[in-house]
């Protein structure tokens, strides 16, 4: 078993220092058969993007994969960083020490790369500060949290919920960022819920990163996210009819949404915007800055609740008698 690994590794380091390496020249280097090359190549290509460019073109890796070559997990690195402690070296092939070393030292060179890159990136990325905290005395909790999303690694935070305003420890596995209306939220698995939630990150207090590694399993962000608006999620399916004005329908056309609408132009130059959502708050935000130019036509009880709130909001503007 040992011999085989020794001779995986050889076979990666000649594909890397030799790109487009012939069967043949890679079972004279790792002193085997053609045949064995070939066995052990398709195992390679379980966990090595290994392509063979056709007759007599030989072997290369895909993309950047010679900047890392065994794609480890932190528990895959662990792992394999102690087999000299495990094994007697003394047994094994001078050019195990030096094939080992350099495994070693590409993982480790990657990771710094990695985590170079999302530090860059979270620096340029800006975040809005709450009027309630200090400009500065926070750190910028998206480096561990996208260093979290990368590694598969469970987060520990204090959470602050502003509906109850207490603070609450959760344990959560951090599944995707989401951008809305300069701020940042986090899809992720909530430990003490039990289930997908999703989170503000200007409401963390601080992010832990665990020992815990998590699995995402088959969630999809689409799905979650269908039928949303922006952020705001509910679990009942309402269908809104809308005509805007003519004034307003060239802007409407050329917005930017989440969703996906049906549009339709209208003989007088107005739009007719029919969208299915699983909430309407965000929705009716966003269609009350266009006032009188815009005209919910279904369901017909939202038509009684925004009379309803006219009615009310009026109150505050009648002339004193």
């Amino acid at each position: 078993m040992t011999e085989k690994l020794i001779r995986l590794l050889r076979i990666l380091q000649a594909i890397q220092a030799n790109p487009g390496i012939s069967a043949k020249e890679l079972a004279l280097k790792c002193g085997t058969t053609v045949r064995t090359i070939y066995r052990d190549l398709r195992i390679l290509d379980r966990v090595a993007p290994i392509m063979n460019e056709g007759y007599g073109k030989g072997y290369r890796f895909i993309g950047e994969f010679a900047m890392y070559p065994l794609d480890f997990t932190e528990q895959e690195a662990m792992v394999f960083s102690m087999l000299p402690s495990v094994v007697d070296t003394s047994q094994l092939p001078a050019e195990f020490d030096s094939a080992f070393d350099k495994v070693m030292t590409a993982h480790t060179k990657m990771k710094s790369r990695n985590s170079d890159i999302v530090e860059n990136i979270a620096g340029i990325i800006r975040m809005g500060t709450p009027a309630y905290r200090e400009e500065g005395k926070y750190p910028n909790l998206l480096i561990p949290v996208i260093e979290a999303i990368l590694d598969q690694q469970t987060i520990r935070t204090q959470y602050h919920t502003l509906t109850k305003n207490e603070i609450t420890v959760r344990d959560i596995d951090p599944y995707y960022l989401i951008p809305r209306d300069q701020r940042f939220y986090l899809i992720g698995y909530c430990h003490l819920l039990k289930k997908v939630r999703l989170f503000r990150i200007s409401r963390f207090l601080d992010v832990i990163q665990t020992d815990t590694h998590f699995v995402m399993g088959d969630f999809n962000i689409t799905q979650f996210m269908k039928n949303t608006w922006s952020i705001d999620r509910g679990d009942k399916l309402i269908h809104f009819k809308v005509r805007f004005s003519k004034e307003v329908a060239p802007y409407i056309k050329e917005e930017e949404m989440f969703v996906r609408p049906r549009m339709t132009d209208m003989p007088d130059g107005g739009l007719l915007f029919e969208v299915t959502l699983n909430s309407s708050r965000e929705f009716l935000k966003w269609l009350y800055q266009f006032g009188p130019e815009a005209e919910v036509l279904e369901p017909r009880e939202y038509r009684k609740e925004i009379r309803k709130q006219l009615i009310e909001w009026m109150k505050h503007y009648e002339e004193d008698q």
